[in-house]
């Protein structure tokens, strides 16, 4: 599978998503067993977070990875700190907060390579962005661990190209990606003009949701079912592949070099997603799907 380079960081072009891990209700083999057979696949890579399943994903990972003493050297952990959660884990809270103190981000790589039972998070990502943010906090936080050699890598989540340039203004690290919601369904990122400065600043992204959700497979409503239908007709002119192929070719050909993020415990459905690196689609089948997002041609 094709290598993605993020800086000095090297990740496979997909990404296996561990957001809903708690409710796959894996054993810690069969976890294992998926994990290599991603790994067969190319896919190396694998993102999370300290809140995931209520802060449960990181540790269920962590048991499967420690019944292969040699799996962590094979693979990248992705993981994303900043999100309190109001939690029976932490009867105190009264609300969702964001926390980006030094104090919280060190504290909670700590936690987190605690609970997947390895020395280092290959990439750390910041989860959301907070109305309350101190940069420099952040930058402390960032040079600690990074001289401690417990994050080699760093980057944002759900942020604008503001933000984003607002953030690496203030650090001594660079951030090499932004992880955002991209979908055919999901077309914000390209409006909101973050695809040009990720274009302009030779940033990768990383696309969650890419499926939007079962709103492209399984429509809800009526620009869902809009998509669905031109997904299938492109599918069936690329000799009757599946419409879950077509949304992530859709994805992979654009020039910024998306790394989707496949959310499935279902190997079928990875396969599908790394067939889909073979897929090419013409520029008029990409606006086709494009358009019938948007619902109108363009100007």
């Amino acid at each position: 599978m094709e290598r993605v380079h993020l800086g000095h960081l090297e990740l496979s072009r997909l990404v296996m998503g561990h957001w809903r891990l708690a409710e796959w209700k894996l054993t810690s083999q069969e976890l294992l067993s998926l994990t290599e057979k991603t790994l067969e696949l190319g896919i190396t890579s694998f993102d999370h977070a300290d809140i995931y399943g209520n802060y449960s994903c990181e540790r269920l990972f962590g048991e499967a990875l420690a019944l292969d003493k040699g799996l962590r050297d094979r693979i990248q952990i992705i993981t994303k700190c900043g999100i309190k959660l109001v939690s029976d884990k932490f009867p105190d809270r009264k609300v969702k907060v964001y926390d980006y103190s030094f104090g919280h981000i060190v504290s909670s790589v700590d936690n987190s390579l605690k609970q997947l039972g390895t020395d280092r998070i290959d990439l750390l990502l910041l989860h959301r962005p907070a109305p309350f943010f101190d940069p420099s906090e952040v930058g402390r936080a960032f040079s600690k661990l990074k001289e401690e050699g417990k994050v080699l890598h760093f980057g944002v989540s759900n942020f604008t190209s503001m933000q984003f340039s607002m953030l690496a203004a203030h650090i001594d690290v660079p951030l090499v990606t932004n992880q955002v919601e991209i979908s055919p369904y999901c077309l914000e990122h390209f409006v909101s003009g973050n695809i040009d400065f990720f274009l302009r600043e030779n940033i990768k992204p990383m696309a969650w949701s890419p499926l939007a959700g079962g709103q492209l497979l399984k429509p809800e409503d009526e620009k869902g079912k809009r998509i669905l239908a031109e997904l299938k007709k492109v599918a069936e002119e690329l000799d009757g592949c599946s419409v879950d192929e077509v949304i992530f070719a859709w994805l992979l050909s654009h020039p910024v070099g998306i790394l989707p993020i496949l959310g499935t415990s279902k190997l079928d459905r990875v396969v599908s997603a790394a067939n889909a690196l073979k897929l090419k689609l013409s520029l008029e089948q990409w606006y086709r799907i494009y358009i019938a997002s948007t619902g109108t041609q363009l100007p």
